[in-house]
């Protein structure tokens, strides 16, 4: 009895050793994993941002020059020059809905900055910048629709938007008769619109002004169904790196240049 009770005290002190050990070495990974970035960052020489190439005003590739452009493009070129002191030391790296946490998470990008809504599920696996953006949630019809309002979509209509995004969870709790169909990213889905293959597409307003912009065939609703503010995402325990994204979207504001950035693209001043 007694060399039982000395053996269970043996493997319990064991135990609460490696409990200690784990929890250490979390705290140290949590820690260094912001000051690793940076160092990566500096190290490497360039930053590489995952943005969107298929969304007008915020990241959209001319496929003539291979250039892409937006407001999430400049603002990354921004967090660029004040890691390195050059807006050009980027790579830009194609992210989806889909793929832009898994890539941030796995070290493919250093941030995403990708028309992404700030949401309490995401908060779980990364972290986020301050507010950068605030759009709301429309539909996009023909502009011959008799759609004009959320609440004329019926079982009926089918209604198009990108996996694994916000707008997918979020129609479907608005309009639970329509038929939601999903494709890799916004430019598919559009094309699909233009296809006939649904009756409206879905997404943020702000996405949904560069794609009628586009085609004028198309006309984006007035209404708006929810609040979708826009955050840059960064690897979860990165605080030094948080730090600095949201040094540089004040500068950024309190110099006037992102209001500059946002009148060039959006065409009209923020509110």
């Amino acid at each position: 009895m007694f060399l039982m009770k000395r053996w269970f005290k043996v493997i319990g002190a064991a135990v609460a050793a490696a409990l200690i050990v784990s929890a250490l070495s979390a705290c140290s990974q949590t820690s260094a994993g912001g000051q690793g970035t940076i160092d990566q960052i500096k190290k490497r020489g360039k930053i590489i941002a995952g943005v969107k190439y298929d969304l007008n005003l915020f990241g959209l590739k001319d496929p003539g020059t291979g250039e892409v452009q937006g407001l999430d493009i400049d603002i990354a070129k921004q967090i660029a020059k004040k890691v390195l002191g050059d807006e050009n030391a980027i790579e830009l790296m194609e992210v989806t809905s889909k793929t832009r946490i898994p890539m941030l998470k796995n070290g493919d990008i250093d941030f995403i900055i990708a028309t992404m809504t700030i949401t309490d599920e995401r908060k779980k696996e990364i972290d986020f910048s301050d507010v950068y953006f605030t759009a709301g949630q429309s539909l996009l019809v023909p502009v011959d629709s008799p759609i004009n309002s959320i609440k004329d979509l019926t079982k009926e209509s089918k209604v198009l938007t990108a996996k694994g995004s916000t707008s997918a969870k979020n129609i479907r709790e608005s309009a639970p008769d329509a038929q939601i169909l999903e494709f890799e990213n916004y430019a598919e889905a559009f094309t699909a619109l233009k296809a006939g293959q649904g009756q409206a597409l879905t997404t943020d307003n702000a996405l949904l002004y560069g794609m009628a912009q586009q085609d004028t065939n198309f006309r984006v609703l007035d209404e708006t169904f929810t609040d979708e503010p826009y955050g840059i995402g960064i690897r979860k325990g990165d605080e030094e790196f948080v730090k600095l994204v949201n040094e540089t979207l004040k500068e950024l504001k309190d110099s006037g240049e992102y209001d500059r950035m946002y009148e060039k693209w959006i065409g009209k001043k923020p509110n």
